[in-house]
């Protein structure tokens, strides 16, 4: 039998060749805090029903790293989908629909039952705790596209056939789950045993599947209840199945028949009708003066205050910009991360005192010096930028602790009006495959980046998780806080960030961090056909990202 002398976690060890990694997991199990669910094998991903190989290194991932998580809710996701089907029968379910994340959980909807007449719920959860009692194994298959699609359409999975007509090799891999079988994008943990924490919980129309946190305690997440991010969710959901393009393969198909450019114009009016609804709901309350605006990294919050500026200006009101930057506190005071780096998203990076001691001077007409904050020398500085406001004035401010309200703790309540911006996609990849938000604003920052700020997409993956990070603790606990939300993702997009995006992706080496990221980018990218940008909107918040906005953002 063939050998392999193999470093793991520092340690040299010989195996045979055909050992299964599963098995030198339960070996090195005790060196880690959390279950280990799959493995770095020479620096690429490696489920645990894999043989060692022929490797000089391996690193094992657990439950509660980032990539770990994701496999972690990959396969309760499969679970769940097994339950249902077992539960419920094929020919009563329509589709599954898994959707976007909704209060820290993952929102589902079946079609075909109304479950706020049923009480099965609990028998679902509890046939997917009895998989984990018995611990079942995920076997991975690599079958030919035609005989997936004869599989899926016998499912009734409308969405993956679709998808399958794409595909440009002529095999795809499949996950069987105990006689249940699925296709999934990315990679499922070796059995059922590790997956032992979840609940489900009726929502709405659907259930909310609430997972651990993937933190080091492997608690399950509260569940908070948002029902002004739902209503958001459920109109883009709908628009995007009224337009007949909910999911990747839909959207293809749209390219193909010659719809893109409707698909474009439809999308664009229906963006700029929803900013001339939230800019009339301004004008009609007289006492609104200033506007805050929030929202997550790449959620095209600049275009968006320059639109809803430009609307605010045909109700007769005088928009003024205020960007919160400028109050940041010079660089020697900035509160310090744990490694030492400053900390630019915590509330105490803003000079909140002064921030509140100018506004309220505008509110009360006075005249207020305002200051520009210099980032080549950290420090704020006033130049003569004097402001004062009118009848007809109103302030936009932009940053990203609008919504809460210790930033404008002095401020009157009914003069503001706070904006939540979201980029949540209308898409599926299909229907038990949901794009993440966070992966439609990871690609439009790296065009972005790359545009505008000389940096590679290496430099922007690699600073990603911490951007994350600042969003949930400065961003996501305030999004209900807020008076209107804005949903700024484009149903059409990834579509034309492809050809941006893939370059930029490709120069990632595999020798590098980041690869692993970037290889996962592409093949998600691989699902969509590209479609050139001619024909964008020029005041598209698309052009934000890609270039040659009229705006000046």
């Amino acid at each position: 039998m063939e050998k392999t002398t193999v470093n793991i976690n520092g340690t040299m060890k010989e195996y045979d060749s055909d050992v299964m990694l599963l098995d030198i997991a339960k070996e090195f199990k005790d060196d880690y805090d959390n279950d280990i669910i799959a493995s770095f094998r020479d620096g690429n991903i490696c489920e645990l029903f894999k043989p060692l190989g022929q490797c000089s290194t391996v690193k094992f991932i657990t439950v509660n790293s980032s990539i770990g998580h994701k496999i972690y809710v990959r396969g309760v996701k499969m679970m769940l989908l097994k339950a249902l089907y077992e539960i419920y029968g094929f020919d009563k379910i329509n589709k599954i629909r898994i959707e976007a994340s909704i209060g820290q959980g993952y929102y589902c909807e079946l079609d075909g039952i109304d479950l706020s007449n049923d009480n099965k719920l609990a028998e679902v959860e509890a046939l997917m705790q009895s998989y984990v009692e018995k611990d079942i194994r995920f076997v991975k298959k690599s079958i030919h596209i035609d005989e997936a699609v004869r599989l899926f359409k016998s499912y009734n999975m409308t969405d993956k056939v679709k998808l399958f007509k794409y595909r440009r090799s002529s095999s795809v891999n499949v996950y069987n789950l105990d006689g249940f079988v699925d296709y999934f994008f990315g990679y499922m943990p070796y059995s059922t045993g590790v997956l032992k924490c979840f609940s489900l919980k009726p929502y709405k129309d659907g259930f909310v599947l609430i997972i651990p946190d993937g933190k080091k305690d492997n608690n399950l997440i509260k569940f908070n209840d948002s029902p002004k991010f739902y209503s958001v969710l459920k109109e883009s959901n709908e628009w995007g199945r009224s337009m007949r393009v909910d999911t990747v393969g839909a959207l293809n198909d749209a390219v193909v028949e010659g719809r893109f450019k409707d698909i474009v114009m439809i999308q664009e009016a229906l963006h700029e009708k929803r900013i001339g609804d939230i800019a009339a709901e301004i004008a009609k309350d007289k006492d609104v003066k200033i506007i805050l605006i929030a929202g997550p990294s790449s959620s095209g919050k600049t275009t968006f205050s320059h639109r809803l500026s430009i609307q605010l200006s045909t109700f007769g009101l005088i928009p003024h910009p205020i960007p919160v930057d400028d109050y940041f506190v010079n660089r020697e005071d900035t509160p310090l991360n744990e490694d030492g780096s400053y900390n630019y998203e915590c509330l105490e990076a803003l000079d909140v005192e002064q921030f509140n001691k100018d506004m309220l001077g505008l509110l009360a007409g006075e005249r207020v010096e305002l200051p520009t904050f210099n980032f080549v020398t950290g420090k704020r500085e006033y130049k003569g930028k004097y402001k004062q406001l009118g009848k007809d004035d109103i302030l936009v401010i932009e940053g990203i602790h609008g919504l809460n309200d210790k930033l404008t703790y002095l401020l009157p309540k009914e003069s503001k009006y706070k904006i939540y911006i979201s980029a949540l996609t209308q898409l599926n990849i299909d229907e038990h495959n949901r794009i993440p938000t966070t992966d439609g604003r990871l690609l439009r920052r790296i065009v972005r980046d790359a545009r505008t700020r000389g940096a590679d997409a290496k430099k922007t993956i690699s600073m990603w998780q911490s951007v994350r990070n600042g969003e949930e603790n400065y961003i996501f606990p305030y999004q209900e806080d807020a008076d209107s939300m804005f949903n700024s993702a484009l149903i059409y997009e990834l579509a034309v960030l492809k050809q941006y995006a893939e370059p930029l992706l490709f120069k990632i080496s595999p020798d590098e961090e980041e690869y692993t990221e970037a290889k996962r980018l592409l093949k998600f990218l691989n699902y969509f056909l590209g479609v050139s940008s001619e024909g964008i909107n020029y005041n598209s918040i698309l052009r934000e990202f890609i270039g040659g906005s009229i705006l000046p953002v």
